[in-house]
C-alpha cells in the first residue's frame, strides 16, 4: 500500500488530547500496511525521556511510536526536548544531547535555532521514510507562543503538510474546543487543517451525529473519525502522571510524587503486577504505610529533596527501615539516599550543596556530562543473577564506600549499591523493572513472592494493537478525502 501523505500533522485543542496515542496507531495500522513510516516531534517538553540507538535522549512518547511504527528510536525522532527543572526554566536538549539550561524568555529568542534543528532532522526522515507522521505540542491556538512557533502550526507552514486536529470529548466542550481553535488560526492555518478527529467517545453515537452535523456545517470540515474511549492500555505516559492506583494487590509499593519527578514510567510494571498496589503521594498527603518505598527519578535533585524534608518523609523512611520495610533509590533518587549532592555549576539549579538522606555511604557532584546509555546485566542482590534490561540517563558523579557493594553488574561493571543489612537499594538503572525476571527479583528482595509475573513489552505491544484496530476508521477517512481531493 502507497499511503498519499509524506508528511501528516496530528495537532490537539487541548493537551493530554490523545496526539500521542492516535499517532502511534498510524504508525503501526501504516506498518502493518508495508508503508516506511516515522514518528515525529518537533518540540516536546517532558521529563519522561529515553535513550535512543544513536546515544541521545528523545522524549517517551516519541520512542513508544517508534516501537509502533517498528523502527528504532532515533533523536531526529524528537529534536527539541525540554527538561523542566523549574517553573520558569529547562534543560534544551538538541538532537538528544544538552545545548543548555535557559529560562523561558531565553527560549523564546532562541526557537529559530532550535526551528534548523527541527526542519533538518524532518528532512533527513523524509530521505529514509516513506511518511513522516507529526505529533503537535499542547495546542495551536496557544496565541502567546504563536510568535517563532516550532511545534505546531509554525511547523505545519514552514514544511507544508496537512493537520489532523484532535478534541477530546470525554473532558466535555469539544465543539467549543474545536470551533474555538480554528477561530484563533491564521487563514491559512485554517486551511491546512483538513478535519477533526474526536476522541475518547462514550456512549450511543447517535446522541452524537447531531453535533457532528452542525460541526461540519459550521466549519466546512469533515469529522474524520469518533474513536472509542479505550480502558485498560498499557502505554508509555509523555509527562502526566496518575497520583493514585486503585488498590489491586496485598502489597504495597509507595512512591513520593516529586515535583520534578522524572521517568516515572519506571513504575509502568508495578502499576500493572497483580499483587501490588502501588501509591504515588502527593503534597499534602498522608504517607501510608508501606512494603516497599521508592525514591523515584528527579530533575532537580535537590529541590526535590528539599520537599521530601518539608513532606516529612525522612522521618517516615527512618520509621519504615526501623520496622524492617525495604528502600530504592532510582536515579535521583538515588542520589538522595547519601549523604550529600552538590551542584557546583548550578546545572538544576543555583549552585550549591545539600545534605541528603545519610542513609547510604555516598555523596554526589553533579557535572555537566550527561550519561546517555542503553544498557544491560544482571541483578548482583539475586541469587539467581536475574537478567536485567534498561537505561541510564542521568547528570552527577557518585562516589563513597557504599558503591563497593553493587546492586547490578551492567555490561561487566558493578553498578548502584546496596546497604550492609540489605534493606536500601540504589541505582542508576531506569528501566529496571521493565524485564520479567528483574521485577520478579526486585520484589522477591523487597518482601513479595509471587507467581505472577508482568512482561511489559507483550503488554505494550497489545495495547498498540488495540489502539490501532480502533484507529483504522482515521486511516480510511485519510486516504479517502486525499482520493476525493484527487478527483475534484
Amino acid at each position: 500500500m502507497s499511503f498519499p501523505y509524506t508528511t501528516l500533522m496530528v495537532q490537539g485543542t487541548t493537551s493530554d488530547a490523545g496526539k500521542s496515542t492516535i499517532v502511534a496507531a498510524l504508525c503501526r495500522l501504516l506498518k502493518r500496511q508495508g508503508v516506511r513510516v516515522v514518528p515525529f516531534k518537533p518540540q516536546n517538553m517532558a521529563l519522561n525521556s529515553a535513550v535512543t540507538a544513536d546515544g541521545g535522549e528523545i522524549g517517551r512518547a516519541q520512542a513508544l511510536q517508534a516501537i509502533a511504527a517498528g523502527v528504532p528510536p532515533h533523536t531526529d525522532m524528537n529534536p527539541v526536548l525540554l527538561k523542566p527543572s523549574s517553573d520558569i526554566g529547562a534543560q534544551v536538549i538538541i538532537h538528544g544531547k544538552v545545548r543548555a539550561e535557559m529560562n523561558a524568555k531565553d527560549y523564546h529568542q532562541y526557537k529559530t535555532i532550535a526551528m534548523q534543528a527541527v526542519l533538518e532532522s524532518h528532512e533527513r526522515l523524509l530521505n529514509q521514510y516513506d511518511c513522516v507522521v507529526v505529533e503537535g505540542a499542547g495546542s495551536p491556538a496557544e496565541i502567546n507562543l504563536r510568535d517563532r512557533d516550532i511545534a505546531n502550526m509554525g511547523f505545519a507552514e514552514k514544511v507544508d503538510c496537512p493537520v489532523v486536529l484532535v478534541a477530546d470529548i470525554d473532558r466535555g466542550g469539544v465543539f467549543a474546543h474545536i470551533v474555538g481553535t480554528l477561530s484563533c488560526l491564521s487563514e491559512s492555518e485554517r486551511a491546512r487543517t483538513i478535519g477533526f478527529v474526536i476522541n475518547r467517545f462514550r456512549g450511543d453515537i447517535k446522541l452524537l451525529e447531531p453535533g457532528l452535523e452542525w460541526l461540519e456545517q459550521q466549519t466546512g470540515k469533515p469529522v474524520l473519525a469518533v474513536l472509542p474511549y479505550l480502558h485498560g492500555l498499557f502505554l508509555d505516559a509523555e509527562d502526566a502522571v496518575q497520583p493514585v492506583q486503585a488498590s489491586r494487590g496485598a502489597f504495597r509499593v509507595v512512591v513520593p510524587s516529586l515535583p520534578r519527578m522524572s521517568n516515572h514510567t519506571d513504575f509502568d510494571a508495578l502499576r500493572a503486577h497483580p499483587d501490588v498496589d502501588l501509591h504515588f503521594v502527593r503534597q499534602g498527603e498522608p504517607i501510608p504505610a508501606a512494603d516497599l518505598i521508592i525514591l523515584p527519578g528527579s530533575k532537580n535533585t535537590r529541590g526535590d529533596l528539599e520537599w521530601l524534608r518539608a513532606e516529612g518523609w525522612p522521618q517516615q523512611i527512618a520509621r519504615h527501615l526501623r520496622y524492617g520495610g525495604k528502600v530504592i533509590g532510582v536515579c535521583g533518587g538515588f542520589q538522595m539516599l547519601g549523604q550529600s549532592v552538590t551542584d557546583p555549576l548550578g546545572m538544576e539549579g543555583q549552585a550549591g550543596a545539600s545534605p541528603a538522606l545519610g542513609l547510604l555511604d555516598m555523596c554526589t557532584e553533579m557535572s555537566p556530562d550527561k550519561r546517555l546509555m542503553q544498557v544491560q546485566g544482571v541483578c548482583a542482590f539475586d541469587p539467581d543473577q536475574a537478567p536485567v534490561i534498561g537505561y541510564e540517563i542521568h547528570m552527577g558523579v557518585s562516589t563513597g564506600g557504599a558503591l563497593a557493594k553493587p546492586a547490578f553488574i551492567i555490561d561487566g561493571r558493578p553498578e548502584g549499591a546496596m546497604s550492609a543489612d540489605g534493606q536500601i537499594l540504589g541505582t542508576y538503572l531506569h528501566g529496571l523493572f521493565d524485564t520479567p525476571q528483574a521485577i520478579s527479583a526486585l520484589l522477591r528482595w523487597a518482601g513479595l513472592n509471587s507467581y505472577n509475573t508482568v512482561d511489559t513489552s507483550a503488554l505494550r505491544e497489545a495495547s498498540l494493537d488495540r489502539i490501532a484496530d480502533a484507529t483504522q476508521p482515521l486511516l480510511d477517512a485519510l486516504i479517502a478525502l486525499k482520493q476525493q481531493q484527487a478527483s475534484a
